[in-house]
């Protein structure tokens, strides 16, 4: 694989808190390696600590060790504009109260190259418009946002971030509160997404099951380990049956997904 296709790598990290007194790791040894156009989902038990990864990534929680580069350049070595041109976020908090549009939500993405009172360019507006298309939500564009489903605002979200126009974008639980149709029609557009826009996706989930048929590779977290790989590896080598400590849930490798006994 070409180096040039690598948007984020991260070498011996570990991930945790400290203080003055301890510190709490929560995985180490940590070697990730995202790639254009590529769906990546991130699974684990709950309280594993995928939060804590993803806060490193993106840059709100420092590293115990190791180093995370984005671009080739460590995160560290960013300033605060030039990080939000190369990676954008989309978390599942509810919006605060406001009168926002639709289009002006959307607007949002263009923050890191204008400012709160700067002027929307034509380029502005064209990313804006381009990221409606792609998500096929130009009917909304007028509505206030608390007119819509939380389906459609969580895809207004996923087309904020795609007007930021970063190589990489990074959700935290983009399913959490949809029902199974909106969360079959939220993964097969981000799918969609990496292939069309070769921007790579990396997404958190409990939904398994789907992100093992959509995604191109997963990275699973256990107590033990955090590993890298494709879902068919993933299943050939039994790594899902270590996911959850239950004699009662059990991974089902000819059906590739998880079965209750």
């Amino acid at each position: 694989m070409d180096i040039n296709n690598y948007i984020l790598t991260t070498s011996n990290l570990s991930v945790g808190y400290s203080s003055k007194k301890v510190t709490n790791t929560i995985a180490s040894n940590i070697n990730l390696t995202l790639k254009k156009g590529e769906l990546i989902a991130l699974i684990g038990a709950n309280g594993i600590g995928k939060s804590t990864l993803l806060r490193t990534l993106i840059g709100i929680q420092p590293p115990l060790s190791g180093n995370v580069i984005l671009n080739g350049k460590n995160i560290s070595d960013y300033n605060s504009i030039s990080f939000a041109q190369n990676l954008s976020i989309v978390l599942t908090e509810k919006l605060p109260p406001s009168n926002l549009t639709v289009f002006e939500i959307i607007a949002l993405g263009r923050q890191p190259y204008t400012n709160w009172l700067g002027k929307l360019s034509e380029n502005d507006i064209s990313k804006i418009n381009e990221a409606m298309e792609l998500t096929q939500i130009n009917s909304l564009a007028d509505k206030k946002h608390y007119e819509i489903s939380d389906g459609q605002l969580q895809t207004v979200l996923v087309a904020r971030a795609l007007a930021q126009d970063t190589p990489l974008i990074i959700l935290d639980e983009p399913t959490t509160h949809l029902d199974l149709l909106h969360k079959v029609s939220l993964f097969k557009l981000l799918k969609k997404l990496a292939k069309e826009t070769n921007k790579c996706i990396l997404f958190s989930t409990h939904d398994i099951d789907m992100a093992i048929q959509i995604s191109d590779e997963m990275i699973i977290m256990t107590e033990e380990i955090v590993v890298q790989d494709q879902p068919c590896n993933f299943i050939s080598k039994g790594n899902f049956s270590t996911l959850f400590k239950d004699e009662h849930i059990a991974f089902d490798s000819e059906k590739g997904k998880f079965i209750v006994q």
